[in-house]
């Protein structure tokens, strides 16, 4: 592998030397994807087959850890970033041309407390990934109408789904959200901590 030209956040191309992108692929548990390498092909692919963007690199984030670690080396290059959850979004802004995308599809984890009726999900889940957990619980929220929607997206998004009408939207059922905010801190952001937490940058949980 040579040095990595890349697109800086003010549209600017710069160059990343070789071992500074080495160092961020062996921080990471999860795999760092550059064109060429396997897996990066279909990693870039979202649901909108219109979308042909090509990132420099593809942090497929294995965990919290991997996300801080993409999230640094994002701010201390100055590089281009965009987040891929369920990468439903029809307009593709889960992929960036020329910068760093942060991968979440490969956390999908959703884990169901029956007692208090709640579910922590992880930010790459679909909505077919949180209802199949639910639904063994005879639980349900509104979510996606669609079950390869990714939960995390439509819920910041608002969240229509086909329990709206006597639910309210996912945002309405959403109780807490852990990110990692632009300056690298993780925060719970909820109605009592961090309500209006400085621009969030990577949602993790929901």
């Amino acid at each position: 592998m040579t040095d990595l030209q890349i697109t800086t956040t003010s549209g600017t191309d710069a160059i990343i030397e070789y071992g500074t992108v080495q160092n961020l692929r062996d921080s990471l548990h999860g795999p760092l994807l550059c064109a060429g390498d396997p897996g990066y092909e279909e990693a870039r692919k979202v649901w909108n087959g219109m979308i042909d963007r090509r990132p420099a690199l593809i942090a497929r984030c294995a965990g919290v850890a991997d996300v801080i670690a993409a999230v640094n080396f994002a701010r201390a290059q100055d590089v281009l970033v965009s987040v891929r959850g369920g990468g439903h979004n029809a307009p593709g802004n889960a992929v960036c041309q020329g910068g760093l995308m942060i991968d979440l599809a490969d956390m999908r984890a959703v884990r169901v407390d029956p007692m208090r009726r709640t579910a922590r999900a992880e930010a790459g889940a679909t909505w077919g990934d949180f209802d199949r957990e639910t639904q063994a619980f005879g639980l349900a929220t509104t979510g996606g109408s669609v079950s390869d929607t990714g939960i995390a997206g439509l819920t910041l998004g608002g969240g229509l789904g086909w329990l709206a009408g006597k639910y309210g939207l996912s945002c309405d059922n959403l109780l807490s959200v852990d990110l990692v905010t632009a300056e690298v801190y993780l925060v719970v952001a909820n109605a009592t901590e961090n309500a209006s937490a400085d621009r969030p940058f990577a949602a993790l949980y929901l």
